[in-house]
């Protein structure tokens, strides 16, 4: 497996505009046919987010875009998706949330796709400084702790990410 890079696949301003789709599963399966088209290689790709029940599901799709600052990255982008989420769930005593990845497939004979989730909560104060996004303020039921507090290894053993990708390579093999 190669990356982007490696395939000479230049970063180019197109692939802003695959991902507006509304679910996880057609942004990822956009990006793989992309990639596929782009490089006549068999692709794969994700896509993956943070969904809030007391929210109706958002951020969900948009989550990395959900503050709607364009004019921010990185770090300072993850503020302000956190402030928001946290103006938002202001008073709401029901912060059920969930991690959501789709991982997709695609190559001359076909696509695949597959869901992975880990659920949790919301907590009102951030915990733990590992991680990216919304991680520490997303209390992982299974590790009994933040994204933000728990080791990459902790983490990746039951993320969305790591789930909807062993279960792709399971199929694809």
């Amino acid at each position: 497996m190669i990356d982007l890079d490696a395939a000479g696949v230049p970063v180019s301003p197109d692939e802003d505009s695959v991902e507006t789709y509304a679910t996880f599963e057609e942004n990822a399966l956009a990006k793989a046919r992309y990639y596929f088209e782009r490089t006549n290689r068999a692709s794969v790709a994700d896509d993956s987010g943070l969904s809030v029940d007391a929210l109706g599901g958002a951020p969900g799709v948009f989550s990395k875009r959900w503050s709607g600052r364009r004019d921010l990255s990185g770090q300072a982008l993850d503020d302000e998706n956190n402030r928001l989420l946290i103006e938002r769930l202001s008073g709401v005593s029901d912060r059920s949330a969930r991690y959501v990845c789709a991982a997709a497939f695609a190559d001359a004979n076909g696509e695949l796709v597959e869901c992975g989730e880990v659920v949790g909560r919301i907590l009102e104060v951030a915990h733990g400084n590992n991680g990216f996004g919304y991680d520490p303020f997303f209390y992982s039921v299974e590790l009994g702790r933040t994204f933000g507090e728990a080791s990459r290894e902790e983490k990746e053993r039951v993320s969305h990410r790591g789930r909807a990708f062993r279960r792709l390579l399971s199929r694809i093999r």
